[in-house]
């Protein structure tokens, strides 16, 4: 029979919870030498939180280098299944919670459903072919959506989010909400980004994220955050187009490097994404004053 805790891991918790406890119980020397931990014990934690996106861009990269060009099975259909057993494992692994599982379906969902549309408009395109697909949007693309989810969620447990001058919920679900509608709607109405980046900044410009990457909170603007995870998505993203994953249509004859200027629709994204985890999570703590 097992106890509330195995091995300094609470009932319930992942697996990397003992993990992050024993390296959190270290007691570094004071000066360089605990913020070395310090920042060692950060970049640690990031890998950990960023597990399936990384999984999912070796993935690609590893298939775009090495797939058979007779292989039986399209390309398109082992990412979806590879994703779709990477997951199962992660659970049945206590590599994540459920909770995480649920913010994952729900930004497959989403994503899918942007994917959908954004392939019938020409935004970009999937080239290969595939069993599993729905119209021409193979399965998996709603995994790299899930990737963004996944990290999210993980990321706000392993370094314990709590906010300052956090927005009321309703208003940052409206914000979400026109977000994604104007994701579709621009192709039709005028495109009213600088509006809704605007209001993002006025929403968000006095909140603060507060995340314990070892003992002590440390604190960072969350526009600050946005933009850096949008950032690292956008560097995902030039992965992924040379991985021939999809395609834009500059990208049609060779790869070239995907325009910085996609880098405001990701940030824009990380809105709707930091909204959705907060609902799923159904929490959003705050710092102590």
């Amino acid at each position: 029979m097992g106890s509330e805790y195995d091995q300094g891991r609470p009932a319930g918790a992942t697996r990397f919870a003992g993990v992050r406890a024993r390296l959190e119980a270290a007691a570094p020397e004071r000066g360089f030498s605990a913020f070395l931990y310090e920042f060692l014990l950060f970049g640690f934690k990031q890998g950990w939180a960023c597990l399936f996106g990384g999984l999912m861009l070796a993935l690609l990269l590893a298939t775009h280098l090495w797939w058979p060009a007779d292989a039986p099975v399209a390309r398109y259909d082992f990412l979806t299944v590879a994703a779709l057993l990477i997951q199962i494992a992660m659970l049945a692994f206590r590599l994540e919670t459920l909770e995480e599982a649920k913010v994952i379906l729900a930004f497959h969902i989403v994503g899918t459903v942007m994917e959908l549309f954004k392939t019938a408009h020409g935004s970009w395109e999937y080239r290969e072919a595939g069993l599993l697909r729905i119209g021409d949007v193979p399965l998996f693309s709603g995994f790299m959506y899930a990737a963004v989810g996944s990290y999210l969620a993980r990321v706000w447990r392993i370094f314990d989010f709590r906010f300052t001058h956090y927005p009321p919920r309703w208003a940052t679900v409206v914000l979400a909400a026109a977000i994604y509608v104007n994701f579709f709607a621009h192709h039709w109405l005028p495109d009213i980004r600088l509006a809704l980046f605007a209001a993002t900044g006025l929403l968000y410009w006095r909140t603060w994220v507060h995340y314990r990457p070892f003992r002590a909170h440390r604190r960072m603007p969350l526009l600050l955050g946005f933009l850096l995870v949008a950032l690292f998505i956008w560097f995902a993203e030039n992965i992924g187009t040379y991985a021939h994953a999809w395609s834009y249509p500059h990208q049609r004859h060779a790869w070239t490097v995907v325009p910085i200027a996609k880098l405001g629709a990701w940030y824009l994204l990380m809105i709707i994404s930091f909204v959705l985890v907060e609902r799923v999570h159904g929490r959003t703590r705050h710092a102590p004053g």
